[in-house]
């Protein structure tokens, strides 16, 4: 176990409280707490606000299981509280289902000393003590873990640094990226959102001596979400108003635009909103766009282009991970060979496809419908950090054929006509060129989104992203159903990616 120690010092039990939900926001499953201390050092304090943030209750009943040794909470990660003190033995916990526990979810346990070599190596330390008129929490474990924490402490801090001193932190659904999103509220003041953003790490390099994150132009820090954002809102899009921001650390205080978005909570799709969110692309599209933004007054984005490379790399994700998946080998240098081709074949063909700001990420979560608003302001965008200047289609394929929803064609024709039909109401348009680089900057984006779906469950461990797989293969296939992508059809055919998902 690393020998670093983290402090934090309690003064009151509301400091406590707000210590709790810091440590509950950088909670994962498999996590064990392993809370320590002499006797009213506060430590079923502690585990009480942990339980109460991860099951978003302040409220929740939260008695001392002394007696009954474990109380079990249902929340956003299931908790299992063990309070260990009148345990005979370790061996009892095999009984109490401890192992088990630890695979559910959380663990949290009071007078972890008495479980003896019960307690995984990986556990997380956290000792309690007198300090004054207060307390000191003091922090150890392994050093994956002491990072999430020590993130979230500095969260914290930069709450506190910018007036939210009293803030309450209510942890968003995650997506695929190291980025996290946090309501927090406050007396006195509107809710907002807590936009938790570290730095990017790069990784090994993949080609030519860069990184596949440097090759594919992700988004290397908050200034580029910063800068978007500003470019965006002095053009008139909803876009979230930045409070504050601290671009060195990655943490950003934005406005909360709502949580409705495109479709209803069973995923079923609402055209309406589908094509209102084609149209207000077209008029994004029709605008033209600097190659830089300022996210501060003299911190500058570069916007990056969207260029082969970039897209050659994002594809080899379907060779490097879905292929294997799906086929139960790994690709041929042979068939590498003619990906290749096949594919540099089909991106010469929109080499004078019309371009534009890029946002690349857009999906049904990454648009806020507010339908009381009127114009450009009753969609809001977000999540749009990672936004190149490259092909206008590209938006519009990701759209009509969302990541998250099942659209099927029906929809999908209607998305791509209202987009063509603003788009060509505005003059200039040239709808058989949009729509082959439509074709083809869909087959480009679905053939991806197969490889890193694979690719978080394999290599991160979220299986969760599978189930979309049945979803994504068929865009695959609708897309390469484009005369100019017939020769990257066969070559899919042959190689058996279309085949069954995974």
């Amino acid at each position: 176990m690393n020998g670093r120690t983290l402090e934090r010092f309690l003064p009151d039990e509301a400091a406590t409280a707000r210590f709790g939900e810091d440590i509950a926001a950088a909670l994962r499953a498999g996590d064990v707490l392993a809370l320590n201390g002499d006797l009213g050092m506060g430590k079923s304090s502690l585990a009480r606000a942990v339980i109460r943030a991860l099951a978003d209750d302040a409220g929740l009943e939260v008695p001392s299981p002394t007696f009954t040794l474990v109380q079990a909470y249902e929340a956003r990660i299931p908790v299992r509280h063990f309070d260990l003190y009148r345990l005979s033995s370790p061996e009892e916990l095999e009984e109490l289902g401890f192992e088990e526990a630890i695979e559910a979810g959380v663990v949290l346990v009071e007078w972890p000393d008495r479980a003896g070599d019960r307690l995984p190596a990986d556990a997380i330390w956290i000792e309690l003590a007198e300090a004054g008129d207060g307390r000191v929490a003091r922090l150890r474990g392994p050093e994956e873990k002491l990072a999430r924490l020590e993130r979230s402490l500095a969260a914290r801090d930069f709450l506190n640094e910018s007036g939210w001193h009293e803030a309450v932190r209510t942890p968003q659904s995650g997506d695929a990226s190291a980025r996290s999103y946090e309501t927090i509220e406050q007396p006195g003041r509107t809710p907002a959102i807590l936009m938790n953003s570290p730095p990017l790490l790069l990784g090994p390099p993949v080609r030519g001596g860069k990184a596949y994150a440097e090759i594919a132009h992700t988004a290397r820090s908050v200034t580029a979400f910063a800068a978007i954002d500003r470019l965006l809102e002095a053009a008139g899009f909803a876009v979230p108003v930045i409070h504050t921001q601290d671009l060195d650390s990655g943490f950003l205080i934005i406005e909360n635009l709502g949580s409705e978005n495109l479709h209803l909570p069973d995923g079923e799709p609402i055209p309406e909103r589908y094509v209102a969110a084609a149209e207000l692309l077209a008029e994004i599209h029709r605008r033209d766009w600097p190659g830089e933004a300022e996210a501060a007054p003299g911190v500058v984005h570069a916007i990056p282009p969207f260029d082969r490379p970039a897209m050659l790399i994002e594809v080899d994700l379907l060779l490097d991970w879905y292929l294997p998946a799906v086929a139960g080998r790994q690709a041929t240098a042979g068939e590498r060979d003619g990906f290749a081709k096949a594919w540099n074949a089909v991106l010469d063909r929109i080499s004078g496809a019309e371009r534009s700001l890029m946002l690349r990420d857009i999906q049904s979560p990454n648009f806020l419908w507010r339908g009381r608003k009127r114009g450009l302001a009753r969609l809001g965008l977000i999540d749009f950090q990672d936004a190149l200047i490259g092909p206008a289609a590209y938006d519009v394929a990701s759209l009509a054929m969302d990541a998250r929803v099942t659209i099927p064609p029906t929809l999908e024709n209607e998305i791509v006509d209202a987009y063509c039909s603003t788009r060509a109401r505005q003059g200039g348009f040239d709808r058989p060129a949009f729509e082959e680089a439509y074709a083809i900057m869909a087959a480009q984006r679905n053939s991806k989104i197969l490889g890193i779906f694979v690719r978080l469950n394999k290599r991160d461990g979220k299986p969760q992203y599978l189930r979309h797989l049945p979803r994504i293969r068929d865009y695959v296939a609708r897309a390469v159903s484009h005369p100019s992508l017939a020769s990257l059809r066969d070559f899919y055919e042959k190689t058996g990616i279309l085949g069954d998902a995974p």
